[in-house]
């Protein structure tokens, strides 16, 4: 039939239809969802009483443990890929121990290097881990050969039960936790910004909390649950036990939400590196999530994973250059004006941020490397930075990614210290202050926020 001898109206309606149609089965072809299949394991990370405890200005000692402090790994197969994600109950991991852990996992489990995850929860409560460069108080030897032992062993057993797992589907909803973390960075009015000590006249937050608390589970035939994943944005500080090994508030959490619902639960911090819980208790928070996880778990819709796939690359920032007498001004003057501490101790804080400048005089405007990641898994995209990332980049991250869903995982595949956004570094404070946790130069926070929206824009475009 010639259809351009019918009247013109009906033939531009023909026309119409047949491309709509043509779009609609091409696009279902497009996304037409692949079989899947997801294994979990952990390994505890041992730890004891002569080990020296992370996540404070100086080094500590504990004596007992609560919970179990774990490498949690979760493998997923399909399409020809496999993802691996592992969540550990460390403060940081340096790029040079993550590096040795990601080249054992390809070549003991076949899974490539670009499409390994190893992030931190920074839990402040278990023994110390040594950053890339050396930079703060070394990590204990014996515990950093655990955890890479650890990490190694759990993905070579989630990736073994792959071999007689079932199929899988995926679930997610985007939950919400409003009330666990705020922006900790507390104008005073004395135009300093609040770390440690007196905040009685605090004005307000300089910066923003992010409450949005992804959750995916992963689930068999019959609905049972396999694994979950949830993200949230809160330094991961608190013990229910004062003077013990713990893997946190978030790890505590991960660990009795198992018990209750199922499966192996995954903890993956978001972009906290302004975000501190101020003044709930530890059961509270322990609380306050897990009802949170469970909500958006009971709430989750199954969703059809199209791919699997991830981008991984090196990005070179630099080590930031500055002034060491203002430095030693502003710290001193913010540490005898607000710490609750006798003046030994409050010189003691200040000399330790004195040595680590000392250190990192001879490096100023260095070039460095660390990893940036994107992952897609179906329509939701996870973002990885080795870094303890400002709660703003990571929501304008978010915001301009072309994916529906995206979260961000800091302290993942390195640790080069906070990354404050460049307002951050204009009001100052201890995240901006010199240090061997303040390293990177003014901008970078920015930079890697560009890179990264690059990097989510070819995985989407590669659909």
């Amino acid at each position: 039939m010639d259809f351009k001898n019918l009247p013109s109206g009906l033939y531009l309606f023909l026309l119409s239809f047949l491309i709509i149609l043509h779009g609609c089965t091409g696009k279902a072809d497009k996304e037409k969802g692949i079989k899947i299949k997801a294994a979990t394991a952990y390994e505890e990370i041992i730890g004891d009483d002569s080990m020296n405890i992370a996540g404070g200005i100086f080094p500590r000692k504990v004596s007992g443990q609560e919970g179990k402090i774990r490498a949690t790994a979760l493998v997923l197969e399909g399409g020809n890929t496999k993802l691996c994600i592992v969540s550990c109950d460390v403060l940081v991991i340096g790029r040079n121990i993550i590096d040795e852990i990601g080249q054992r996992i390809e070549t003991e489990c076949g899974i490539p290097f670009k499409n390994i995850l190893v992030s931190a929860t920074h839990t402040h409560h278990t023994p110390a881990v040594t950053s890339t460069h050396g930079h703060g108080f070394p990590g204990d030897p014996v515990f950093v050969e655990r955890l890479k032992d650890a990490v190694v062993f759990a993905v070579k057993k989630a990736n073994d039960r792959l071999a007689g797992a079932e199929n899988a589907s995926m679930f997610f909803w985007l939950g919400q936790e409003a009330t666990v973390g705020q922006d900790s960075r507390l104008l005073l009015s004395d135009s300093t910004i609040n770390w440690s000590g007196r905040r009685d006249d605090a004005i307000r937050p300089t910066g923003p909390f992010d409450p949005d608390l992804p959750v995916i589970s992963f689930r068999d035939e019959e609905r049972n649950l396999i694994a979950m994943i949830f993200n949230h944005s809160t330094h991961n500080i608190g013990s229910r036990k004062s003077g013990v090994r713990s893997p946190g508030f978030y790890g505590l959490a991960a660990q009795e939400l198992e018990e209750e619902i199922g499966g192996t639960c995954l903890f993956l911090l978001g972009a906290c590196g302004s975000v501190h819980s101020l003044d709930l208790s530890t059961d509270e928070k322990i609380f306050r999530i897990k009802q949170a996880v469970t909500d958006a778990y009971q709430k989750s819709l199954k969703k059809e994973v199209t791919r699997l796939v991830s981008i991984k690359e090196e990005f070179e920032y630099r080590v930031r250059e500055f002034d060491d007498t203002k430095e030693q001004d502003d710290i001193s003057y913010y540490c005898k004006t607000r710490m609750n501490a006798p003046m030994p101790v409050i010189e003691s804080v200040i000399e330790v941020f004195r040595e680590n400048r000392e250190d990192l005089k001879s490096h100023q405007g260095e070039t460095r490397k660390t990893w940036l990641q994107a992952m897609a898994i179906g329509e939701v995209a996870i973002v990885a930075v080795g870094g303890e990332y400002f709660a703003d980049l990571g929501i304008h991250i978010k915001r301009r990614s072309p994916f529906r869903y995206t979260y961000v995982v800091e302290l993942a595949n390195d640790y080069i210290g906070y990354i404050p956004d460049e307002k951050g570094y204009e009001l100052g404070g201890y995240q901006a202050w010199t240090g061997y946790h303040g390293i990177v130069a003014k901008g970078t926070g920015e930079s890697i926020l560009e890179r990264t929206v690059q990097l989510l824009t070819v995985l989407y475009d590669e659909k």
